[in-house]
């Protein structure tokens, strides 16, 4: 082909294959310290290969975290994002280690997340390999604990974010091919009610029913949705109670809500706060609290975002292929990244889908065309300096 990215990445595709196979058939679930790290070391040798000076983040009982940098000749900042982690235990490879069926690559965090990572590198090698160094500061960041709650990488994501002009990540393209522009916030709250218990058959009117009072909170919480701006209050998980014959103390619910902004989710909580201080039940008083490690603010499409949004979607065209931006409910890891700010795009990597099922695949004809998007983005950030607005 012309485009000398595009050829080098034909040419390495084997490579790239053989690559995915090593990562994919090495358990890494986010609980299997030594899985994740050995992903870790992999993409540590491979980062230096590239000049990558790189730095190891230590955990105790998870994956270390990686951050890896080179420098050239330019100024634009750019950071590549992703995770080692993935959903599966340890012995899943062994029962379904990767394989192709036809136009699909299949296997265990083939889609979330390996390929995008190998894309990231693979993406660095084809600029290397025309000769463009016109970026400042490259940086690769890896975590190790995407996939789960307890999560002690937010504070280095949200260190790192800052500090770059665009956040690029790598996790694959949603199944139509669409990156993702914008995410959601959402934070998860606890509200327990307290009240009073009685028997229910003898002295019913002694009681003060918690399970009541949360059953009047929900119904209007209910009315907190506004689907139309993006809003959303959903009840989850409830406790309360047990044998019918006793009126409840105590009973709790957890709220997920989700928002386009941060100030908009602020918003919701406030509202949601509000019914939660008003006594539904004569004798029943509520709490609400925000569960640790549950705030995550949001990808929003600021203009900056757009922009990069417009420079993809030229690129893709000059490569043949139609792209869009879409929007997500779910939280990601730039979420963290970028809360002040920075612009970036995700689902960079190639396309997949059926993420955390034991159908997990990307599209085979999909990893040299995104790939060389990735490649052809950085080039045009770097260019312009990191000036994207």
């Amino acid at each position: 082909m012309s485009d000398p990215i595009v050829a080098y990445l034909h040419e390495h595709l084997p490579d790239y294959l053989r690559d995915l196979e090593l990562l994919v058939n090495q358990d890494s679930g986010s609980d299997d310290k030594a899985g994740v790290d050995a992903v870790n070391d992999w993409l540590a040798h491979r980062l230096a290969s590239l000049g990558f000076t790189v730095t190891r983040h230590r955990q105790e009982r998870h994956g270390d975290d990686l951050v890896a940098r080179r420098h050239g000749q330019g100024s634009a900042r750019i950071m590549l994002l992703g995770h080692a982690d993935t959903v599966f235990p340890r012995g899943t490879t062994a029962e379904r280690p990767m394989t192709i069926d036809g136009d699909r690559v299949l296997g265990p965090g083939t889609c979330d997340m390996k390929a995008g990572l190998l894309t990231g590198l693979y993406a660095v090698a084809a600029l290397d390999h025309v000769g463009w160094d016109n970026v400042g500061t490259l940086s690769y960041v890896a975590v190790s604990d995407e996939e789960i709650a307890e999560r002690h990488s937010i504070p280095l994501l949200m260190a790192e974010g800052p500090g770059h002009d665009a956040i690029l990540t790598l996790e694959a393209a949603r199944e139509n091919g669409d990156i993702v522009t914008a995410r959601k916030a959402v934070r998860w709250y606890t509200v327990e009610a307290r009240g009073k218990s009685s028997h229910a058959g003898v002295e019913p009117e002694k009681g003060r029913s918690a399970v009541l009072a949360l059953a009047h909170l929900i119904v209007q919480a209910d009315g907190l949705n506004d689907l139309a701006r993006g809003l959303t209050v959903n009840p989850g998980e409830i406790r309360g109670g047990g044998n019918p014959s006793v009126v409840v103390d105590r009973a709790s619910v957890r709220f997920d809500l989700r928002a386009w902004s941060t100030a908009d989710l602020d918003a919701l909580a406030g509202r949601l706060r509000g019914l939660v201080d008003t006594e539904w039940v004569p004798g029943v008083t509520m709490s609400m609290a925000l569960e640790p490690g549950s705030d995550c603010p949001a990808m929003e499409r600021t203009p900056g975002v757009a922009a990069l949004e417009e420079l993809a979607i030229a690129i893709a065209r000059e490569l043949g292929f139609p792209l869009r931006g879409a929007a997500t409910g779910g939280g990601s890891d730039i979420s963290f990244a970028g809360h002040q700010g920075t612009p970036g795009l995700d689902g960079l990597g190639p396309i997949g889908g059926l993420d955390h099922g034991p159908d997990e695949y990307i599209l085979l004809s999909s990893i040299v065309p995104r790939t060389a998007l990735l490649a052809r983005l950085i080039q045009a950030i770097g260019d312009r300096g990191g000036r994207l607005v």
